[in-house]
């Protein structure tokens, strides 16, 4: 399996090549509206899952050919339960000057080694939904040793310690955390932290659970006012989705896609591209769900993901 995944277009970003650290789908949350899919492997256990030296082995293959905007610690569960993420950040450094973010659901935080091995990285980017316990249960359906105040106190204790940038990302649901109570919650714990940036996000990919909805336009307009000049609306509409400068390659393959669905070996054969960096290509845009994975006669083919599935039942409000 690739380790390098992309480059891909982050509206947060820029142009961002990924680094995988974790197995799929290990996580120590269940999020309604996670992208990737379903939790197959749920822990707060750190362990050397991914080996070292195969990622910086494929990371300077990649980075002979692309100078991306930003080299990103993610992919497909949370990167902070890899025990040497600390050996990656260091090697990475090594070889290049690119920035190196972290997105991090920030669930780990409160662990005093962990925050230790991420002080290395230029931009840290933690989530955090709520500041009321039975909305954290709900949304992220997290392991069951984690609880709310732990992962504050633990973002808290980041933020002193940490010298870089920290981007703390809001995702709002409609019907889950978007009340007026929800919001103030909210703001008054995020003030406590004091976040480089407020990075207000929505469900703008078919999420894992079709509970979670996303937020109209004038409401994260409004919360983006309450929260003050720290705030910054993250998500983007599909219609202005169109405005996202892709990388040649990138935007090469979604433009094939829409078309009819392809395999691997027809974007290698149409880009002059080795199969194995198609493979991180194609990694890249799944796990941004730009595009799904389809069977079909023993082949498998990559297509434009159904978006409509989308119920537009909201759930009760707390």
């Amino acid at each position: 399996m690739p380790y390098i995944f992309g480059p891909v277009p982050s509206r947060r970003l820029g142009l961002s090549l990924g680094i995988d650290l974790i197995q799929h789908k290990t996580c120590t949350y269940d999020c309604l509206y996670c992208q990737v899919g379903k939790t197959t492997i749920k822990t707060i256990e750190t362990n050397p899952l991914i080996p070292v030296q195969e990622v910086m082995k494929e990371l300077k293959q990649r980075l002979e050919n692309i100078t991306p905007d930003v080299i990103t610690l993610a992919g497909s569960g949370e990167p902070t339960i890899h025990s040497r993420i600390d050996r990656v950040i260091d090697l990475i450094k090594g070889i290049t000057d690119t920035k190196i973010a972290i997105l991090t659901n920030g669930s780990l935080f409160w662990k005093e080694e962990v925050r230790k091995k991420v002080l290395g990285a230029h931009i840290i980017m933690p989530t955090l939904s709520t500041a009321f316990e039975e909305t954290f249960r709900i949304i992220h359906r997290p392991h069951w040793e984690l609880n709310l105040s732990m992962i504050i106190e633990g973002l808290m204790d980041l933020r002193r310690e940490y010298p870089g940038s920290l981007f703390l990302e809001v995702v709002l649901l409609a019907g889950f955390n978007d009340s007026d109570s929800e919001i103030e919650g909210l703001k008054r714990v995020i003030d406590q932290i004091s976040p480089d940036k407020i990075q207000l996000n929505t469900v703008v990919r078919p999420p894992a659970d079709s509970r979670a909805i996303p937020l109209d336009r004038r409401r994260l307009e409004d919360i983006k006012s309450f929260f003050g000049a720290k705030a910054e609306i993250a998500a983007h509409t599909p219609f202005e989705e169109q405005e996202v400068e892709y990388d040649f390659p990138a935007k090469t393959v979604l433009e094939m896609i829409k078309r009819r669905p392809v395999r691997d070996i027809d974007i290698a054969n149409v880009l002059n591209m080795r199969l194995g960096e198609v493979e991180g290509l194609i990694k890249g845009l799944l796990l941004k769900g730009l595009i799904r994975k389809h069977k079909h006669s023993g082949d498998v083919f990559y297509r434009i993901p159904q978006t409509n599935h989308v119920s537009a039942t909201k759930a009760p409000r707390h």
